[in-house]
């Protein structure tokens, strides 16, 4: 790795998430090993030609906008520092992104989820609070994974978990999730916390839950209930939440706040759902709008 690269690399880590730094590792690695210059020398035509190369090699919008991101990054880096005196990757032309609709579950298909996880084994007691936790607050999964005990206030019926950026927020949760979360920590994670760990959900060796843990419980309630198995993942419970939300009236910038989102642009991609819902309903119900036989 360019010596460049690897201090601006190290310098992120006190800023940034982990999973992030990696990524800027592996992006910053691809240029690094395709233009012919090191990167702080890089002018704006090579990375231009750089992008070039991206795009003929059929990289998705989206990856190549996540790699130009990262080095827009370290050139600002390299002109805090008084390196550069320009960020070369300032004027890049990027392709555009097409901004597809996040797929949800129905509230129907929500709760044949939910009730695949009744039981009263303590992993049953976990998996059907973690699922409630999941759909009831909108959590990302390494947010809900690292939850401490001390995260979860059930008298006041909120969260407090850390976003992306290490940003902290706290989000209410409905009954049904409190009801959950008091009996898995009341009859399911004694049981289960042998290693006396602080993290609120731990898996059958008495470790912390891991977010691949939790792909597979989803994956496995999916089946139980009759669902696509492929289809369900933590993220569609996350998309399943605001959706409903927005469909259930509440306001745009109260679901923003409560999803952790720094655009609000990003929330109203649900409302577009909410839209696309509404139409079909009507189509389906209304004797004037149904196709005729």
């Amino acid at each position: 790795m360019d010596p460049d690269v690897e201090s601006f690399l190290t310098l992120s880590t006190a800023r940034l998430a982990p999973r992030t730094v990696e990524a800027y590792r592996r992006d910053l690695a691809d240029l690094c090993a395709r233009i012919d210059v090191r990167p702080a020398e890089a002018t704006p035509d090579q990375l231009a030609a750089y992008v070039a190369l991206m795009r003929a090699d059929g990289l998705a919008a989206t990856t190549i906008a996540r790699r130009v991101a990262a080095i827009r990054s370290f050139y600002r880096h390299q002109v805090l520092l008084g390196l550069r005196t320009d960020n070369p990757a300032a004027e890049l032309d990027l392709p555009r992104r097409r901004r597809t609709l996040p797929k949800t579950l129905s509230p129907g298909e929500a709760e044949r989820l939910i009730d695949a996880a009744a039981g009263t084994t303590p992993r049953s007691l976990r998996d059907r609070a973690l699922v409630e936790l999941l759909y009831g607050a909108g959590l990302r999964v390494s947010e809900a994974v690292g939850l401490d005990k001390a995260g979860v206030d059930l008298e006041q019926r909120i969260v407090r978990c850390m976003g992306k950026g290490s940003k902290e927020r706290v989000v209410p949760v409905g009954r049904q999730a409190v009801d959950a979360l008091r009996r898995y920590l009341a009859r399911g994670r004694p049981f289960l916390d042998t290693r006396h760990r602080p993290e609120l959900f731990l898996n059958a060796r008495g470790g912390p839950l891991t977010r691949a843990g939790a792909f597979l419980i989803l994956r496995r309630l999916a089946e139980k209930a009759g669902l696509e198995p492929e289809r369900i993942h933590p993220h569609l419970l996350r998309h399943s939440f605001a959706t409903h939300l927005l469909e259930g009236g509440a306001d745009l910038r109260s679901v923003q706040e409560m999803l952790g989102h720094a655009d609000l642009a990003t929330t109203e991609l649900y409302t577009h759902v909410s839209d696309r819902r509404r139409r079909e309903l009507y189509f389906r119900a209304h004797p004037h709008a149904r196709k005729k036989v």
